[in-house]
């Protein structure tokens, strides 16, 4: 069972304990202190003796999940809010096809966790007495927040309908001190979830010490109670790209850094304009203009503005400053401080491009299913959401899109990833077959290195495989798909391949085969196919695969009714080998006379 969890990538550092001669105990002390989580196959008890004497508190312990030895049940013991032991419970259980069991209240009331939901959206924790909050949030309380930046989202899950904002987008009428639960770029009191939308613009001479540009952001950062947590990044001129002190201040905090030309900062209007800096540097403005600049950029997706979720206009909460080297350093640094319109952290968010597969929950594959339980966001037409939804949970957002909209569905995926979020987009079928997966990949590569959040294609159950083993076992030989949609592919251009398959005398699958507005096609394909195939071939009209409404009918090229055909039917065309046998739709592995291995 723990192979398998690491083969997928859920888990680093495995120990069987009948494999090495040393106790558990003492293995999983020296593990303690740097696991994330610690995942034991067995029983509830022995685990809790185990892990008792290292137990401190919830800030520092890691989760701690018991599965038993069939895979039936993920229990999280220890960490299932804040170090994320219910999360990974549900990957788990998705994988082994077993059931998470979460005990929290939050879980079992379908509430939000308010100590650790802000992960899933891409953001992080600071301070404030947590456990008050959730002791406050136990008692059915509903905590007063104040929201002055990153996605608002969140607002519409099922699981936050306790939630109240009451921030009106100015920040200087927000009652900071009155609320319980505050998100923003702000320290202070309350507890705090802080998005990244502060960009550090920076500016510096060369060999500046690395200490003067640390003491320079620590000390802005706290001129105007902002927190380290909601910085997004690091923006200066080109010209510092090689400069060490910067690169290791990026390295050190993780922050990306971005690098722009001279004419594009010039052209950034900036309330600190520099002469000197100007005939220096070729632009009036580095810090300021980079800073601005950069989080105009975090507010866009590839290069066009989004309005659909939109906040207020970037802006300068600290301007220039000025850092010098004290003694024993070297050069002098500025910095400003901009807020972004909303939140950008691609590094942190990603893109799962999920096959739903033909319907049915129990044909979804376990790597799809771990995919859709470890993301915050579904994304997909309506229809294809509506059959995946027994596995949605309270703290999941589903985006709906229209069927014709996929560029639109795509963008938005990619948009919400590189904002920080763990993204499912969704496809019936597999997305790799006439699914998003490539309309989704062409608008990644598009966008800058920077931007790009991690993508991962997850494979699903194709209507053509579906099809095939409902009749048979037609695809014993080679086989191609053919759409006789032309509203993506000139007609002229699928003629061509429908030609290439019946002078090849493939197996064919014919996908999007009819519809009120293409009445023709399939009886040109008929025509064309026929010309490579006995008009006797068999053909398979398979409707509505996987779901209620399923009917197959078996058929040959030579008496096809085309009136029944609609875009819910796939239809499977045999080879010239082909046969139907006792109801059995069937293609031989091999032509007659030819050798037989």
């Amino acid at each position: 069972m723990l192979q398998r969890l690491r083969q997928a990538g859920l888990l680093h550092v495995v120990r069987e304990a009948e494999a090495e001669a040393e106790a558990s105990g003492p293995w999983l002390a020296r593990q303690w202190g740097t696991a994330d989580a610690v995942v034991a196959v067995g029983a509830c008890g022995l685990v809790t003796r185990l892990i008792a004497p290292l137990i401190s508190d919830k800030q520092s312990d890691p989760a701690v999940l018991v599965v038993d030895p069939r895979g039936r049940f993920v229990v999280p013991l220890l960490g299932g809010h804040g170090a994320g032991g219910d999360r990974l419970a549900e990957e788990i259980a998705a994988l082994v096809g077993g059931q998470a069991v979460l005990t929290g209240a939050g879980a079992s009331l379908g509430r939000l966790p308010l100590d650790a939901f802000g992960q899933a959206w891409g953001w992080r924790r600071g301070a404030g007495d947590w456990r008050g909050l959730m002791v406050q949030a136990a008692g059915g309380l509903p905590p007063f927040l104040s929201q002055e930046a990153g996605t608002t989202l969140w607002q519409g899950l099922e699981a936050a309908g306790s939630g109240k904002d009451n921030s009106d987008g100015d920040d200087s009428n927000q009652a900071d001190g009155e609320a319980a639960l505050v998100i923003g770029p702000r320290s202070g009191a309350g507890c705090r979830w802080h998005p990244p939308s502060l960009w550090l613009g920076i500016g510096c001479e060369r060999d500046t010490s690395l200490p003067v540009l640390e003491r320079l952001v620590a000390e802005g950062l706290a001129q105007q109670g902002l927190a380290r947590e909601a910085v997004a990044g690091l923006a200066s001129i080109d010209r510092k790209g090689d400069e060490p002190a910067l690169l290791a201040l990026a390295e050190q905090h993780g922050w990306p850094l971005r690098l722009y030309d001279a004419s594009t900062l010039a052209a950034v209007a900036v309330p600190h304009p520099s002469e000197a800096v100007a005939r220096e540097m070729g632009t009036p403005s580095v810090a300021e203009a980079a800073a601005l600049q950069a989080a105009s950029e975090a507010a866009s997706e590839a290069g066009q503005p989004l309005t659909h979720l939109a906040g207020t206009a970037p802006r300068l909460l600290v301007e220039k400053r000025i850092g010098r080297a004290a003694s024993g350093e070297r050069g002098a640094a500025t910095l400003a401080v901009a807020l972004a319109a909303r939140q950008w952290a691609p590094q942190r968010g990603s893109l799962h491009l999920v096959g739903s597969g033909p319907g049915p929950i129990d044909l979804l594959s376990g790597d799809a299913r771990r995919a859709l339980a470890a993301t915050t966001v579904w994304v997909g037409y309506g229809l294809y959401l509506d059959l995946l939804e027994p596995l949605r949970r309270p703290d999941q957002l589903r985006r709906e899109g229209r069927l014709t909209e996929e560029r639109a569905r795509c963008a938005e995926a990619i948009d919400l990833a590189r904002q920080g979020l763990d993204v499912a987009l969704i496809s019936s079928g597999d997305s790799g077959i006439y699914g998003m997966a490539g309309l989704a990949l062409e608008l990644w590569l598009q966008l800058p290195v920077l931007d790009r959040p991690a993508f991962t294609v997850h494979p699903g159950l194709s209507a053509l495989q579906l099809a095939a083993a409902r009749a048979g076992a037609p695809l014993m030989h080679d086989f191609c798909t053919i759409s006789l949609s032309d509203r993506l592919t000139p007609w002229e251009v699928i003629e061509r391949r429908l030609k290439g398959a019946a002078s090849g005398d493939f197996v064919v699958a014919l996908y999007n085969p009819r519809s009120l507005g293409r009445p023709w096609q399939l009886g040109r394909a008929i025509e064309l196919l026929v010309e490579g195939r006995p008009a006797s071939t068999p053909v398979l009209l398979a409707r509505q695969l996987g779901r209620a409404e399923e009917a197959l009918s078996l058929h040959t090229l030579g008496n096809l009714p085309e009136d029944q055909v609609d875009m819910l039917t796939l239809v499977l065309v045999g080879n010239s080998s082909t046969r139907v046998q006792d109801g059995r739709m069937v293609t031989p592995r091999g032509y007659p006379g030819a050798a037989l291995a």
